[in-house]
């Protein structure tokens, strides 16, 4: 059995792919595959052009407009009172290239110079725009499609002319024409409107100070190398920007550039975040290290103590040990004299003294042997005659 959660019952609009004319349709995953969105119903009394682009001239709904126009033209009085029995039919026209706010306020005061107006705009043709005033930035379908997605306008003309005449009016049922009050001049007239203010049909409007297309254009070709960098980073070609291959390079190089710096500053961005935390996890360490290294090295610190320890040691161990106060020095022959002072007891001498004092004596008994046996082998000698005594000797020597 299909779960309830794949059923879906969607209402289709009229759609190819399900049924039509309002009924239901219950598919598996029907919002997806019919794409259906529900409209928002339309508030009673609103403006179409608020949900729906202005149509065209040709348009049916535009022609079925102008004929329930009895074209009669309404006098500016009953046009600012607002008592004419109908819209009033108020024509605008331009290039509108790179349509920008400037367009949609002269517009807006088109659409708004008398209290009910149905407002017609004209778009000049590549061809015409090209011959009268120079290349455009957008073709021309995109800037008919740009003016026809302006709230305030309820009719689009595409190929507009350049220059007015009575067939044109009549064809349209222009009532008005609003313009800024700028003269306008061709090779065959100084302004343009000269017969429309005739006729008083013209109606003024303000240029918005600061903005229009040549400033922009200006603003691209004074930033042209940015505006290529960002559109190669963003995938076009090289041919496509009419650029050559050195600049290409240079160009992609210094994105490259610019793609380092940034992260350069995040990186630097960061690091200053987190200053403060760096900087107090330093104090903490620098301290222990400090008291670590005062422990260790200060004057009351292990190393100082366990120096001087050694040192002590050291010293005592190369120092010689002082000679006993209480023993006089030997005599000559040998006999120690008794001190003077038979009451005062001398302290016992050091064991090292003690030590060299037998030392000394073994020394001079051994000296006296070798001594009685060296005087006895020079005896011996005197008497190798073979005599027993010193009386058999005979001195033969011829010195005596």
């Amino acid at each position: 059995m299909m779960s309830a959660l794949t059923m879906t019952t969607t209402l289709t609009n009229g759609h190819h792919n399900g049924t039509c004319n309002g009924k239901l349709e219950t598919s598996l995953n029907g919002y997806r595959k019919n794409g259906y969105v529900k409209p928002e119903p339309e508030p009673s009394g609103s403006d179409p052009s608020l949900h729906q682009p202005a149509p065209y001239n040709d348009d049916a709904m535009a022609i079925a407009e102008r004929d329930r126009c009895s074209y009669g033209r309404i006098p500016r009085a009953a046009a600012i009172a607002g008592t004419a029995n109908r819209k009033v039919r108020v024509y605008s026209d331009g290039i509108y290239d790179m349509f920008h706010q400037g367009h949609a306020r002269q517009l807006q005061q088109a659409k708004t110079v008398f209290p009910n107006v149905y407002l017609i705009v004209g778009v000049c043709s590549d061809r015409l725009t090209h011959s009268r005033k120079g290349r455009t930035v957008m073709t021309e379908d995109e800037r008919y499609e740009a003016v026809r997605h302006c709230r305030y306008v309820d009719e689009v003309v595409r190929d507009a002319p350049w220059e007015y005449d009575e067939e044109f009016l009549e064809k349209h049922k222009i009532d008005f024409i609003a313009h800024d009050d700028i003269p306008y001049t061709t090779q065959d007239c100084e302004d343009t409107y000269a017969m429309i203010k005739a006729k008083d049909m013209f109606v003024a409007t303000e240029r918005t100070e600061g903005v229009s297309t040549s400033d922009i254009v200006a603003r691209i070709v004074r930033d042209y190398d940015m505006y290529v960098r960002r559109n190669l980073a963003r995938g076009y070609s090289a041919k496509e920007l009419n650029v050559s291959f050195l600049n290409e390079k240079k160009f992609r190089l210094q994105n490259k550039m610019d793609e380092l710096k940034d992260k350069g500053k995040k990186v630097m961005t960061n690091i200053g975040e987190k200053r403060v935390d760096i900087l107090t996890k330093w104090e903490e360490k620098s301290r222990e290290l400090i008291d670590a290294f005062l422990l260790l090295f200060g004057p009351d610190g292990r190393l100082s103590n366990i120096w001087n320890e050694s040192k002590g040691r050291l010293m005592q161990a190369l120092s010689q040990p002082p000679s006993p106060r209480g023993s006089p020095a030997p005599s000559e022959n040998g006999d120690d004299h008794e001190p003077l002072n038979r009451g005062s007891a001398s302290p016992p001498p050091p064991k090292s003294r003690r030590c060299e004092a037998l030392w000394d004596q073994q020394a001079d008994a051994s000296s006296s042997e070798c001594l009685g046996e060296s005087e006895e082998a020079v005896q011996r000698q005197l008497t190798d005659d073979g005599s027993d005594s010193d009386d058999d000797y005979q001195d033969t020597s011829p010195y005596l």
